[in-house]
């Protein structure tokens, strides 16, 4: 018959394709997003649950225009804001990217280290050889090769529900929770709420998700199931980020245990949870730091080097785009030392990079929202006015908080 065999083939077709979205969505559960939504759960319960919702669609909404923009157009963000706005503007918003990710990259490796601590790894043995096997990864790889390893690490974060099946949570509570809202005029509530939805569309992921999909070759008739691996991707992130709320507020929230780091929140579960519980968000820990100190340096390859109209891409080699390598290697490099050096100022360089991702994050999504609404770039694929409102709605409402949150970062900092 022939539906099973067309049936199949597009089967077939989304499973080629299928990658770029997932994988940027999967790797903003990085450190720092773990963290935050171990402290959702420990200090706040299942209460911000509701929030996911809201938080998935934002997301999935961003990252399509991304996508859609890259298939269209063939080519990155970067080299689209700097035929727009000029070369001096976009090294002026390069500047503040490469700055944002370079605390960002050593966030990231602050986490490998926290991470293999746990397992009784010096951080002067992790740190180092995860640098070395990120590195060896890009620069030995090919595309395709690179993809295969980051939709592994992807399919790691499994751990995570695991995890929260293992603390045994009150599962009526948190289907009320859920579909639930529940709002507090409080500092901390809102700061927790802000940071949520900071944590889920960071400045890079919307330049890297473009540069893969353009670096993939992804065609306009494809991009039906590039878009469905986008929607997939943000699904899937909202999942790992439900289970680590959960797994914490099971255990940590009902005991009033508080916590600052995600490392702190694997040790405290072991009491509640047991061993496994531990280990496995241990496990979590790791594999979303190194995946995020491959993905982080490695978007700002792509952005910098499309700014510069560099060669670029991992198929590439050292030869042919040597920029590009360059940037890669001199960002884990870099982010790796800062780490190992003796009295790194590390809460500092977090709080860095958080700050830096408010001052780019609304510039960022301004410019998308112009450039996806121009039809000598976008041609018929602009968008409508319904998603239009959506969009538009979506990067208010990430504007104004990214802005609140920077406000609030900047009074914490001061002592304020």
């Amino acid at each position: 018959m022939p539906f099973p065999r067309i049936r199949k083939r597009r089967v077939l077709l989304f499973l080629s394709i299928m990658g770029p979205g997932i994988i940027t969505a999967s790797v903003d559960q990085d450190a720092g997003g773990i963290a935050t939504y171990s402290l959702a759960g420990a200090h706040y319960g299942t209460s911000l649950l509701w929030s996911l919702f809201f938080i998935t669609v934002s997301l999935a909404v961003i990252q399509e225009m991304g996508s859609r923009m890259g298939v269209v157009t063939g080519k990155g963000l970067a080299e689209l804001i700097r035929e727009a706005y000029g070369v001096r503007f976009t090294a002026a918003v390069m500047v503040v990217l490469v700055l944002a990710n370079w605390a960002n990259t050593a966030a990231e490796f602050a986490g490998v280290a926290a991470a293999l601590e746990i397992f009784g790894v010096p951080r002067l043995l992790s740190v180092p050889a995860v640098a070395g096997l990120v590195a060896w990864l890009i620069i030995q790889g090919t595309y395709r090769r690179v993809e295969r390893a980051f939709l592994l690490a992807s399919a790691v974060y499994v751990v995570y529900v695991i995890s929260g099946i293992l603390a045994r949570p009150a599962w009526g509570e948190v289907l009320r929770a859920t579909v639930t809202p529940t709002f507090h005029v409080e500092a901390g509530y809102l700061t927790v709420l802000m940071a949520l939805v900071g944590t889920t569309i960071a400045p890079w992921m919307q330049f890297y998700l473009q540069s893969s999909v353009v670096d993939k070759g992804i065609r306009i008739k494809e991009y039906p199931f590039a878009r469905l691996d986008v929607f997939l991707g943000s699904i899937v992130a909202a999942v790992i980020a439900f289970f680590i709320i959960v797994a914490c507020a099971a255990t940590l929230y009902v005991h009033g245990v508080r916590i600052e780091t995600a490392a702190d929140a694997a040790l405290a579960l072991e009491p509640f949870a047991g061993r496994y519980a531990t280990l496995l968000f241990a496990v979590g820990l790791f594999n979303a730091s190194a995946f995020s100190a491959a993905i982080v340096p490695l978007s700002t390859a792509y952005a910098v080097c499309e700014a510069l109209g560099w060669v670029t891409g991992v198929d590439r080699g050292l030869r042919e785009a040597p920029g590009f390598f360059a940037i890669y290697l001199a960002l884990v490099g870099s982010g790796a030392a800062a780490i190992l050096w003796p009295g790194a100022p590390l809460i500092e360089i977090m709080v860095a990079s958080q700050v830096l991702n408010g001052i780019l994050l609304p510039a960022v999504l301004l410019l998308m929202l112009r450039l996806i609404n121009d039809r000598e770039v976008m041609g018929r694929h602009v968008n409508s006015p319904l998603f239009n409102l959506i969009a538009w709605s979506t990067a208010a409402v990430m504007i104004g908080l990214s802005l609140l949150l920077l406000v609030l970062t900047f009074r914490t900092f001061l002592g304020a």
